[in-house]
């Protein structure tokens, strides 16, 4: 696996002497870009960890390479949530007067650092402390999404409207959340999807999941970009690295835009959220032992302990339980309707469906 490759004087990662393109890569990137398309997540949290693991990039190069990757295949999901319309773009407005300036400053902090073996070092560290931080994100997330849930269900929260809420700007806070995301993404090429959106669900309520996904994938395609292009300016982008990931994520991250309505969002997310703690403790020099202890406690406790909380919220602690349930309740509805439709004589005082029946009504995300 990549026997071709050697390390040049300036200790960049370089292609096949013959430009043949590597399969790995491909396929390893267009894994990555379906959890891209599915989530909006998970481009540089996956990428650079996989270029540095399994592949043996070094980490400034692995960066480069996965910001100019990410900048091509983002504006695919971004796409098709323009045309559907859910994407806020005074959000993304802000967002983007922060985080394309802060971007290109996080490249030229980074190159100020040298090309040392001790600053590639520095790098890999930083790199594990962002998916950790990346994981950590994805579940206070569902944990967040969870509870504003629970009280639409209990009538002590607005519904969870399915027409694009009114939201009122922040922007002050919102230019200064780019402008941190712009600087980690700048020096990591982590953060452009998981720390983004976050900070979205915490200032702006009113946005539903899709908008959430939409303006963040639309923000990043700047983001990426002024990274991307810092990173070239200053010679550590490979266009013979980049390339393969550039084959393997676009069509990728099409497949899972359009798988995104027909998988459930929730169990990906925490699948994300696994493999990023996986990675993080690689990066961060955990040994394999320790690893695996860490690894299969989180496997085992993790969905104990989440079924718990979803007791605790007045939820089945199965959300394949409660996915049925919403299907049953979809069918009554139709069914409801059709004979409402039919009926001449239908009767126009029909009970109103239960809080508890409308909760099941919004579809539920595998929470």
């Amino acid at each position: 696996m990549y026997l071709d490759h050697t390390l040049q004087t300036h200790n960049d990662f370089a292609v096949c002497k013959n430009r043949r393109v590597d399969l790995g890569l491909i396929l390893g990137a267009f894994g990555v870009g379906i959890i891209v398309g599915l989530t909006g997540m998970g481009g540089g949290a996956l990428m650079t960890p996989m270029l540095v693991l399994f592949f043996g990039v070094p980490p400034l190069a692995a960066i480069s390479s996965d910001l100019l990757a990410s900048a091509v295949m983002k504006p695919v999901g971004s796409v098709v949530h323009l045309r559907r319309k859910t994407v806020n773009l005074q959000l993304v407005g802000l967002l983007c007067i922060g985080s394309v300036p802060s971007a290109f400053c996080g490249v030229l902090i980074l190159k100020s650092f040298g090309n040392s073996a001790d600053m590639q070092n520095g790098i890999k560290y930083a790199l594990g402390c962002a998916l950790l931080l990346t994981a950590a994100l994805l579940t206070i997330r569902a944990y967040l999404r969870l509870v504003e849930r629970a009280k639409s269900r209990d009538g002590l929260g607005d519904a969870l409207s399915q027409d694009r809420p009114e939201v009122v700007v922040k922007i002050v806070p919102t230019i200064i959340l780019g402008a941190i995301g712009g600087l980690i993404v700048g020096m990591t090429s982590v953060g452009s999807g998981s720390l983004i959106i976050i900070g979205l669900m915490v200032m702006y309520t009113g946005l539903k999941a899709s908008q959430l996904v939409g303006t963040d994938l639309v923000q990043a395609v700047p983001l990426v970009a002024s990274a991307a292009l810092g990173h070239a300016l200053f010679g550590d982008l490979n266009l013979g690295l980049t390339l393969p990931l550039i084959i393997g994520s676009v069509p990728g991250a099409f497949i899972g835009a359009q798988l995104s309505a027909r998988l459930d969002g929730g169990f990906v997310r925490r699948a994300l959220a696994f493999v990023l703690l996986a990675s993080a403790l690689k990066l961060l020099g955990v040994s394999n032992e320790l690893t695996v202890v860490i690894l299969g406690f989180v496997l085992i406790g993790a969905p104990i302990t989440w079924m718990q909380i979803r007791r605790s919220r007045g939820f089945p602690a199965l959300a394949t339980v409660e996915v049925r349930l919403h299907r049953r309740m979809k069918a009554l509805q139709a069914d409801r309707e059709a004979q409402q439709s039919s009926s001449a004589k239908a009767d126009p005082a029909q009970p109103e469906p239960s809080a508890s029946d409308r909760s099941l009504l919004d579809r539920p995300d595998g929470g």
